[in-house]
């Protein structure tokens, strides 16, 4: 099949979770298939992301991302008007629909596949000079409960407002959009469920689905060997998403000092670009983002994920699974993977048990050993790319 292949993100290099979905099944895709890919790029990214996408993509289109705080307060104006969800409206890139409105034009496309709902407004305009072709829209997350969650995590009235708010706008434009799709992938069983139902009002019944799971290249990447820091907690992941922000905002305020309390000479390490302003103190290391954060990892005693927000899965686990470090987590940090407590992770949702948890492990070298092992065991097992994302080739047939 002839596949436009609509991104949010360049999807190289592997440093954050949406790019991980999205590079390895556009990898898998192009497998099978003749996949041109058109995707947004940011001033951050380099031209050698591209180089390597080349080597598998027919071809590869680059728009750039338009973001400002003048075009943020255009659009939510828009929003609060319109009751259009923020994030979407955002988004909306006319250079975008332009490249698009191109592409469909000088050639002809069997699949349009919307990756994140942020592309899928896309994928309906690509379909309008394109009727015959299918849409596939890769939900990494129930978008919704990312701000619904957050509202409900914050002491702040109005973030509180603004974010229930989006949320409920969201959970208008949600399932509407994704009954215009001709199969819908979900991440999670949890996603799939919690947009579903939304879905009532809709008498057709809701559009053919799939839960496919993020999925990583284990294979090919080496348990690290542990050296140096004895007592260093890491924590790894873009610090711009609110809900990474939150979540270790919580952490360094309420369960960091539990942790000295027990163990003075413990190091938090704070790894991803944007780190709040409030984040620091004595035993707090931020390093803003690092272009190769393995020299931290190999010193982790203990990797962390302590999320109260978001949706989807948090790839930063599967991550630390491979490398073989023992993870601590929130239910929410965890949800969608195949966790089992104290057996792969070790879960905990207060400040108290979160502190506990890490203690342990500082001081159970077995329990650490443990943790790791086994979770590597999972990643490998139940999460490799090349044997979860063969789901692809099903979809794509039933689309004939």
């Amino acid at each position: 099949m002839h596949i436009l292949f609509l991104s949010q993100v360049l999807p190289y290099p592997l440093d954050a979770g949406p790019k991980m979905r999205s590079y390895f099944v556009l990898r898998y895709l192009a497998q099978q298939h003749e996949v041109t890919l058109l995707t947004f790029v940011r001033a951050t990214d380099r031209p050698e992301a591209l180089v390597h996408l080349a080597e598998f993509c027919q071809t590869i289109c680059a728009v750039p991302m338009q973001r400002s705080w003048l075009r943020d307060v255009r659009f939510l104006t828009q929003s609060l008007l319109t009751q259009k969800p923020f994030l979407i409206l955002r988004d909306h890139v006319p250079s975008m629909a332009a490249k698009i409105g191109e592409l469909v034009k000088a050639k002809h496309f069997d699949v349009i596949h919307a990756d994140q709902l942020w592309m899928a407004p896309y994928a309906l305009i690509a379909q309008k000079e394109l009727p015959q072709a299918k849409l596939v829209l890769d939900q990494h997350n129930a978008v919704y409960l990312i701000p619904q969650r957050l509202a409900e995590a914050t002491s702040n009235l109005v973030k509180q407002h603004f974010l229930a708010g989006e949320a409920r706008r969201l959970m208008a434009f949600e399932p509407e959009i994704c009954h215009r799709f001709d199969h819908v992938v979900w991440v999670t069983a949890e996603d799939f469920k919690a947009v579903n139902a939304l879905s009532s009002p809709f008498s057709n019944g809701y559009p053919p689905s799939t839960i496919i799971p993020i999925s990583a290249n284990p294979t090919e990447i080496q348990p690290l060997k542990r050296s140096g820091e004895k007592y260093r907690i890491t924590f790894l992941g873009g610090l711009h998403w609110p809900p990474n922000a939150q979540g270790i905002l919580w952490f360094a305020e309420h369960v960091f000092p539990l942790v000295r309390t027990q163990i003075p000479e413990a190091l938090l390490t704070i790894i991803g670009k944007s780190p709040p302003t409030e984040l620091g103190g004595e035993g707090i290391e931020v390093t803003g983002y690092v272009v190769d954060p393995l020299p931290y990892l190999a010193e982790t005693a203990v990797f962390i994920v302590p999320l109260h927000a978001g949706g989807g899965m948090r790839v930063k686990i599967l991550d630390a699974w491979s490398w073989g470090l023992p993870v601590v987590s929130t239910t929410v940090g965890a949800e969608g993977i195949n966790v089992e407590h104290e057996k792969n992770i070790l879960q905990a949702d207060t400040s108290q048990a979160f502190a506990e948890a890490i203690v342990r492990i500082f001081r159970s070298p077995l329990l650490a050993q443990k943790l790791g092992e086994n979770g590597r065991q999972t990643v490998v097992e139940q999460y490799n790319w090349q044997r979860v994302y063969t789901t692809w080739d099903k979809i794509y047939a039933d689309l004939v």
